[in-house]
C-alpha cells in the first residue's frame, strides 16, 4: 500500500499555522517572565514615580527573611498533601467507576462536575462547610469532640485549603485515570485471575504499572497546580491566615506586591518560584520517570 506525502506549496504556511500559538506563548509567558526578571533587580517607590537599580539586593533580602522560608515550608506541605490526596482519591473513584456495570455514564458524569467549578467558588463552598458557626462539617467535628475553628487554628486552616484544592483537582485526575484503566486489555486481567491472582495482586502487578505513565503525568500537573493555580482558593478561604499559616509562595507574591507594595521583592519571589518549580520538574523527569513503564 502506497502512502501519499502531503507537500505544502508555500514554505511559509507551516510558520503561519504555528504563529498564533507562538504569539500567545510570547505575550502571556515570555513577556511577563522577562518583566518579572527586570523588576526583580529594581526598587520602586510605592507611587511608581521612580525606580533604582539595586542588582541582587532584593534576592539577598528575600533569602534572609524568616517569613519567606516559613512560606516555603508551608508551600511544600500544602503541595505534597494536595497532590497525594487528589491522586489517591481520584484513582479510587476511577477504579470504582470503571467497575460499575449499570449506570456507568451517570456515575462518570457526576464525578466530572467539580472540574467545571471555579477555584474561588470551590474555596467558598468548603469555607461554608467548615465555617465554625454554620458549617455542617465543623458541626460534625464538634459533635465528635474536636473543636474546629480555621480562623484561629493554623492546622485547621491548612486542612481546609488542602481539602478544597484536592476536591477541585479530583475530577481532572479522574478523567485521565479512567481513560488509562479503560485502555488496559481485559485479557491481561483475565489471565492473572486464571492464575489465582487476587484483586489487590492484579492491581499491584498489572494495573498500577500500566498506569504509571498517566500517574507520572498527573504528578507533574498536580504539583504545578498546587504551586501556581491555588491562589484564588486560598484568597477565598483563609487569605493566608491565621497569621502566615496558609501563606504559600504564590499568595505571598501577590500579598507583597499589592498589599505591602514591595514590587521588587515580589518580582524576586516570582523569579525564585518559577526557577524552583522548573528545577522540581526537571528532577521529576530525571529520576521519577525512570520508574515509569511505557
Amino acid at each position: 500500500m502506497r502512502t501519499k506525502n502531503v507537500i505544502f506549496k508555500h514554505p511559509w504556511l507551516p510558520y503561519a499555522l504555528i504563529a498564533p500559538q507562538l504569539i500567545i506563548t510570547f505575550v502571556f509567558f515570555f513577556w511577563p517572565a522577562s518583566q518579572a526578571v527586570y523588576q526583580s533587580v529594581l526598587v520602586q517607590d510605592p507611587f511608581g514615580l521612580k525606580t533604582q537599580f539595586v542588582w541582587f539586593d532584593n534576592f539577598i533580602t528575600l533569602f534572609e527573611d524568616p517569613l519567606y522560608w516559613a512560606s516555603v515550608k508551608t508551600t511544600l506541605i500544602f503541595a505534597f498533601s494536595t497532590t497525594v490526596l487528589s491522586l489517591g482519591l481520584s484513582l479510587l473513584l476511577a477504579i470504582a467507576a470503571d467497575s460499575v456495570v449499570r449506570g456507568r455514564t451517570a456515575y462518570q458524569g457526576i464525578l466530572i462536575w467539580p472540574y467545571a467549578v471555579a477555584p474561588a467558588v470551590a474555596g467558598i463552598l468548603w469555607w461554608f462547610m467548615f465555617n465554625p458557626t454554620v458549617g455542617i462539617l465543623a458541626y460534625a467535628a464538634n459533635q465528635m469532640g474536636y473543636e474546629w475553628n480555621h480562623f484561629l487554628n493554623g492546622n485547621n486552616a491548612m486542612i481546609l485549603i488542602v481539602f478544597a484544592a484536592a476536591w477541585k483537582q479530583i475530577s481532572y485526575n479522574f478523567l485521565f485515570f479512567l481513560a488509562g484503566l479503560q485502555a488496559i486489555p481485559n485479557s491481561l486481567l483475565e489471565a492473572a485471575a486464571i492464575d489465582a491472582a487476587g484483586p489487590f495482586k492484579r492491581f499491584r502487578s498489572i494495573v498500577f504499572p500500566l498506569l504509571s505513565p498517566t500517574t507520572f503525568f498527573l504528578l507533574v500537573v498536580n504539583i504545578v497546580f498546587a504551586f501556581f493555580e491555588t491562589f484564588s482558593i486560598i484568597h477565598a478561604t483563609t487569605s493566608g491566615g491565621p497569621g502566615q499559616s496558609t501563606t504559600i509562595l504564590v499568595y505571598k507574591v501577590w500579598k507583597d506586591a499589592f498589599e505591602a507594595l514591595d514590587l521588587g521583592g515580589s518580582a524576586a519571589q516570582s523569579v525564585v518560584l518559577m526557577a524552583f518549580v522548573g528545577v522540581l520538574t526537571v528532577i521529576q523527569f530525571r529520576y521519577i520517570e525512570r520508574k515509569v513503564e511505557y
